[in-house]
């Protein structure tokens, strides 16, 4: 079975520091997060900056409202330049998420870049087709329109 990749670019017209302060914090992923995936931070994260090795661990309901159990690892950060979040336990049998952040005239550039692949042969590949795609697609949708609201258009 294949793996699948999701790219979205988007620009804010706020500066580099303010981008990579609002989303280097852990606490912030909630309020970018459909409200219908029951989304919560169970470890406990601390009032910091994310950093290399830091384990979040959340509560979230994806798919019909089923509560499941998802960990990540923070693998690598570069200060205003990326970070990198990996899946340790969870739904998907891969989950590569990058955040890269670049200044731009009169704002930043956000590109997330998001490869996952999912369990179970042929059933995760049937699944994918009928809903997952759709799914992680709106996820992302809805993070464009929340960002967009909270800190404008560029």
């Amino acid at each position: 079975m294949s793996s699948h990749t999701l790219t979205r670019t988007q620009r804010l017209p706020i500066s580099l520091n303010e981008a990579w302060d609002f989303f280097s914090s852990p606490d912030n992923l909630q309020k970018i997060t459909p409200a219908k995936m029951n989304f919560r931070i169970l470890s406990n994260t601390g009032s910091g900056k994310m950093y290399p090795g830091q384990i979040i661990t959340y509560k979230v309901s994806p798919v019909f409202g089923i509560p499941l159990f998802w960990m990540t690892e923070i693998t690598h950060v570069k200060e205003s330049e990326y970070f990198i979040d990996e899946q340790r336990f969870g739904p998907y049998a891969l989950w590569h998420h990058e955040h890269r952040f670049k200044a731009i005239n009169g704002g930043v550039e956000m590109t997330d870049i998001v490869s996952y692949k999912l369990p179970l042969g042929p059933l995760g590949s049937l699944a994918y087709h009928l809903f997952v795609k759709k799914e992680v697609e709106q996820i992302f949708n809805y993070r464009y329109k929340v960002l967009e609201e909270r800190f404008g258009k560029l």
